[in-house]
């Protein structure tokens, strides 16, 4: 569709050997702008003259040299390939960008970051609360109990409004957004499409065959596929492939914490475009997605800092798991996130496909490396600061996770980043209701916690439900009187019942009602959830910044994807970037 628009000014005399750069040549603060000018000053040839390292793919013909005489010729050049450009310079800034990986957001915004738990405030007052509830319980143990049950019961129903709320918002909504008009190809902005990736050789394959499939001018797309510097498997693979001479791959080196977002991170710094985006190893975008995103973003306000791409599977039919993984997405990405953005609530990022603008990402501090659940806690910062976050019409699918253990570990991660999130966005919460009102602190109450909170909650009242039904036991009619009884019966049952029918309409927006008769079991689905939350919990506790991974291409369908991928790299030629 599009033509590559890659400029190469080809040396004029053959390259010897590149000499050590003088460091005094050369700032980190300036990083960014020798990416995107694709030249740096590299050393010192005498007093009076300085020798330029130029990228030969994007140095344009005027940026070579003086063009016509000089009495002083300041500047000589030397020309490498796009490729080694960037290698050296990640060489050149090693210990700079490592540092600035993990540590601009704690020193941007020390109370936004998650590598403690919890705040000296929050300490204190989390004794505070333990010690009264301690003594009140010893002095008034049945009176606390049903202040506790009415409570919990009064956040169910809160719950079940909200989420019934966001749902008539939803299905009123068919299109995220309507795009500007085409723009043309030199208007495109460079999109820098970040690929992390840990132990997941197997995903390589079809994961950069689906990159190669973006439409976008070939020059626009600014590939990093962020390995870790011991993944010694995955990056044989990559080089097996030849993924070393069409995209830039920067070992990220090891340390704690060894997290997605601080890979990010430490890719990010040599971004070259304008918009950054970020896959996972086992997506496979819409192919238009990156015009679809530029489109958005050139018809914007500045406030618009990040635009999310729905997701879903494409091995929904794998198995039952998988099938009511597939509901949940449905449900979040198609109803209840478009819901928030016409409420201008605050909009928890999905982990993937969601664009950026660039200098707004590392204006705030990019993500945060000690949270696990990163992209959640982004997009609930963007809104604390003021920016906007919109959802995009496009769609990403994804492997559903169609292993029970592999599940539990991917949801129980989710979980503890959520948990995270929200302790953090506590810390200060007149900063939230300053920049988006009491609605935002609502949201982060219900929407955020609640989805950890009810999952921990729901299976204690219904073993409490049925033993009081089986036994009729005094003590537990005790603890919830009347209108307490059936007030809690109401949040339990027909809250339940509520979102039975919600896992039932989820697929209604894609056409996919055959999946619709699979909600009904989605109890039992629950049930997985709340084992997930109370491993999350403990984690949290005891190991809260540990990046549980995820296992890809187990299923069939990704199998299949892997193989059809092999077969077209070997197929393909490779071109040199």
């Amino acid at each position: 569709m599009f033509d590559n628009l890659q400029h190469e000014t080809e040396p004029t005399q053959e390259a010897s050997p590149l000499p050590q750069p003088d460091p005094d040549l050369q700032y980190f603060e300036r990083l960014r702008d020798y990416v995107r000018m694709g030249r740096v000053p590299w050393r010192r040839v005498s007093s009076w003259k300085k020798e330029d390292l130029c990228n030969r793919a994007l140095v344009q013909p005027r940026d070579v040299g003086f063009q016509g005489r000089t009495p002083f010729p300041l500047r000589a050049h030397r020309f490498v390939s796009n490729l080694d450009f960037q290698s050296m310079l990640r060489k050149r800034f090693a210990t700079e960008i490592t540092e600035a990986a993990i540590g601009d957001l704690q020193k941007i915004s020390p109370h936004l970051s998650a590598a403690k738990v919890l705040s000296t405030t929050q300490r204190i007052a989390l004794t505070g609360l333990i010690l009264a509830f301690a003594y009140a319980f010893a002095t008034a143990p049945l009176a606390t109990i049903i202040s506790l049950n009415a409570v919990i019961t009064a956040y169910f129903l809160l719950t079940i409004s909200y989420r019934a709320i966001l749902i008539i918002l939803g299905a009123k909504i068919r299109k995220a957004q309507s795009l500007t008009p085409a723009l043309k190809e030199e208007d495109y902005p460079v999109i820098t499409i970040l690929l992390p990736l840990y132990d997941d050789a197997n995903a390589l394959a079809p994961l950069t065959r689906s990159i190669d499939a973006l439409q976008y001018p070939a020059g626009k797309k600014d590939v990093k596929l962020l390995l870790e510097a011991d993944d010694d498997e995955t990056l044989a693979e990559a080089r097996r492939l030849g993924l070393h001479e069409k995209f830039d791959v920067i070992p990220v080196p090891p340390g704690a914490p060894r997290t997605k977002p601080k890979a990010c991170n430490f890719g990010v710094q040599m971004a070259r475009g304008d918009l950054v985006v970020i896959y996972d190893a086992e997506d496979h975008p819409e192919p238009d997605q990156l015009i679809k995103a530029a489109r958005m973003f050139a018809g914007a306000d500045p406030a618009l800092a990040c635009v999310q791409a729905k997701l879903n599977y494409y091995n929904r039919d794998e198995n039952w798991l998988a099938r009511l993984f597939t509901l949940e997405y449905s449900l979040w990405f198609d109803w209840l996130l478009p819901a928030l953005q016409k409420l201008r609530a605050p909009i928890p990022l999905g982990g993937t496909s969601n664009f950026f603008k660039t200098e707004t990402l590392m204006k705030i501090g990019g993500w945060d490396p000690f949270n696990v659940t990163e992209d959640a806690d982004l997009g609930l910062r963007l809104s604390q600061l003021g920016y906007r976050v919109e959802m995009l019409d496009s769609t990403t699918f994804e492997e559903a996770n169609c292993e029970i253990g592999n599940w539990i570990r991917q949801r129980s991660r989710w979980m503890k980043g959520y948990l995270q999130t929200w302790l953090i966005h506590m810390r200060r919460p007149q900063n939230i209701t300053r920049s988006t009102g009491w609605l935002g602190l609502l949201t982060i109450q219900l929407f955020i916690a609640g989805n950890v909170l009810s999952a921990l909650i729901n299976p204690i009242l219904w073993t409490i439900f049925v033993v009081w039904l089986v036994t009729q036991a005094q003590i537990i009619s005790l603890a919830f009187p009347e209108p307490l009884l059936t007030l809690n019966m109401f949040a339990l049952v027909y809250g339940n019942l509520f979102f039975i029918t919600l896992a039932v309409l989820a697929p209604f927006k894609r056409g996919w009602f055959g999946l619709s008769l699979f909600g009904l079991t989605a109890p039992f689905y629950w049930l997985l959830t709340s084992v997930a939350a109370y491993k999350a919990l403990w984690q949290l506790i005891f190991r809260p910044h540990y990046w549980e991974k995820t296992d890809h291409v187990i299923s069939e369908v990704a199998q299949q994807r892997r193989r059809e991928a092999l077969a077209y790299f070997q197929n393909a030629p490779t071109h040199s970037k």
